[in-house]
């Protein structure tokens, strides 16, 4: 099957089968009382939402999966390994690549156990942070030990080459880090409807690309399929969603991810094709430590004072929703940088070769 056939037959089978699946899933969810618990501190016209059906991520997590494997599969039986190719380290391109997957799984399942928390005890807090932090440093264990195996440890750079870490404790560090970062940022990106959804589009589109002009067209295919599964999931989620991803759905996104970036060998790439993410997630840091900072500052002359805060309201999409910009809007913003962003990111790939 030629790439091209097959890189359209994942984007195609990952959307019909998500937009499908919410025809089944949609219904069951709201059978089950599967709704959202609206927090109080967030936006007023958030409340109208309280009762949407979550844990809809279960649409694009089954139909990626189902078209990345189905696309494999069939280039298979005709005689083509789309994950290794022709090169002497395909065994190690296909474990980088399905580990990759699996780490996404987990993360995804440490998000249902987080959803189904909630919304058995009709509340907005699930697992602790200590809980859900423990299962992701074990999960990313786990991952990073495979590299260790593989002896594979170094990075791509643009223009740089391959680089080294050192040690496989410097490995494990970066790793962890990277995984933490990125998996949460995602996180905090799922907070409007449609937002993290047409954001991964793009990011998943970039990595589509990047992929392929590095000859790893298993990761190509993957990126396509994951594409192609968060476009078919927004015909549920778009503006007024009919159903939201929970951190099943986020959560497994932000692994998938960090998933492709390995799979390329090169996690650094993210800073540029995730920076929706990164802006995302930094405006929630940054406004925490403002708020801690100039809290302390005012106690040193009123014990009563409270801190500031730099944004209306964090994570950054919350802002410019108390700006007065429509979810919609806001989205198509996002998404537009973001599209921005993965052309930076390819291009950075394509002339840093």
């Amino acid at each position: 099957m030629k790439i091209v056939i097959s890189i359209i037959l994942a984007v195609v089978l990952g959307f019909a089968i998500s937009a499908l699946l919410g025809i089944v899933v949609v219904p069951y969810l709201h059978k089950l009382k599967f709704g959202q618990t609206i927090l109080d501190i967030g936006p007023n016209w958030h409340k109208n939402k309280q009762g949407t059906p979550t844990m809809g991520g279960v649409m694009f997590i089954v139909a990626s999966i189902v078209a990345t494997l189905a696309v494999i599969i069939i280039n298979k039986i005709m005689g083509v390994d789309l994950v290794g190719g022709s090169s002497p380290l395909s065994g190690t391109m296909k474990v980088k690549l399905y580990s990759g997957i699996i780490l996404a799984l987990g993360f995804g399942l440490i998000g249902f156990a987080d959803d189904y928390i909630k919304v058995a005890k009709k509340q907005n807090e699930g697992l602790t942070v200590i809980q859900k932090t423990l299962l992701q440093l074990a999960l990313s264990g786990a991952y990073i030990l495979t590299f260790c195996l593989l002896g594979d440890q170094y990075m791509y750079i643009p223009f740089v080459g391959n680089v080294g870490y050192g040690s496989p404790i410097l490995f494990a560090i970066f790793t962890v880090v990277v995984i933490y970062a990125t998996v949460n940022a995602v996180n905090f990106t799922d907070g409007i409807d449609g937002l993290c959804a047409s954001v991964t589009v793009t990011v998943a589109l970039s990595f589509a690309v990047m992929a392929a002009l590095r000859h790893y067209m298993g990761a190509s295919i993957t990126a396509c399929a994951l594409l192609g599964a968060c476009a078919g999931y927004l015909i549920w989620n778009w503006h007024p969603a009919k159903c939201f991803m929970g951190d099943t759905g986020s959560m497994f996104l932000g692994g998938m991810v960090v998933a492709l970036a390995y799979a390329i060998d090169c996690p650094l790439i993210l800073l540029v094709a995730g920076f929706v993410y990164v802006i995302e997630g930094l405006s929630d840091v940054v406004q925490i430590g403002y708020f801690k900072i100039t809290k302390k500052i005012a106690r040193r002359t009123d014990p009563n004072a409270t801190g500031k805060r730099l944004l209306k309201m964090a994570p950054i999409h919350h802002h410019f929703e108390k700006c007065g910009w429509s979810e919609v809007k806001i989205v198509l913003v996002f998404s537009f940088v973001s599209l921005l962003a993965g052309v930076g990111a390819c291009l950075l790939t394509y002339f840093g070769e």
